[in-house]
C-alpha cells in the first residue's frame, strides 16, 4: 500500500491554497489527472480515469489495465500538499517489490514502455508546466510561481 518515487519519474508536489481555486479535493484530483491525460494525447496515448481508482491509466476495463500516473494529496486548511508521480522513463523492476497504491490486480506502465523508446523529460516537464497552466487557469512565472489569472 506504498508508492514509489525515483530516477525517471516527473513528480510533483504543488502548493496551492484551493480556497483561491475552489474548495474541493475531488476536483483538485481530477484536474491533476486531467494535465497528464493530456500529455499522453500529445504521444498519441489514450490516458484515462478508473472509477473508483485515483491517477491516469491505459487500457481502463480491460485486462491488461496499466497505471502510469500515481496520485497521492493531502491538503489541510485547503492548502495542497504531496501530488504526483509519473511515469516517463521508469525503471519499471522496482515495482515488482511493491504493491503499487495498494493495487495488486494491475500492471504499472511508463511512458518509455508504452512508446517503445526514452523520452525527453525536459519536453514532459514543458508540457506538464503549459497544461498545469491551461487546466488550472493560471500563469507560471519563470520560478515557477503561480499566480492566478
Amino acid at each position: 500500500d506504498i508508492t514509489y518515487h525515483g530516477p525517471g519519474q516527473l513528480v510533483g508536489y504543488p502548493i496551492l491554497d484551493l480556497d483561491h481555486f475552489f474548495p474541493d479535493i475531488h476536483k483538485y484530483l481530477r484536474y491533476l489527472e486531467e494535465i497528464f491525460i493530456r500529455i499522453l494525447a500529445d504521444y498519441g496515448l489514450q490516458g484515462e480515469r478508473s472509477p473508483g481508482e485515483t491517477g491516469v491509466w491505459l487500457d481502463v476495463g480491460k485486462p491488461n489495465a496499466r497505471k502510469i500516473l500515481a496520485l497521492g494529496v493531502k491538503a489541510s486548511r485547503w492548502v495542497t500538499m504531496h501530488g504526483w508521480a509519473f511515469n516517463v522513463n521508469t525503471d519499471l523492476n522496482y515495482f515488482k517489490n511493491i504493491i503499487p497504491c495498494g493495487i495488486d490486480d494491475k500492471e504499472v506502465t511508463s511512458l518509455e514502455k508504452e512508446l517503445a523508446h526514452p523520452v525527453s523529460m525536459f519536453e514532459v516537464k514543458k508540457k506538464a508546466t503549459a497544461y498545469f497552466a491551461e487546466v488550472f487557469d493560471v500563469s507560471i512565472t519563470s520560478t515557477h510561481t503561480l499566480k492566478t489569472k
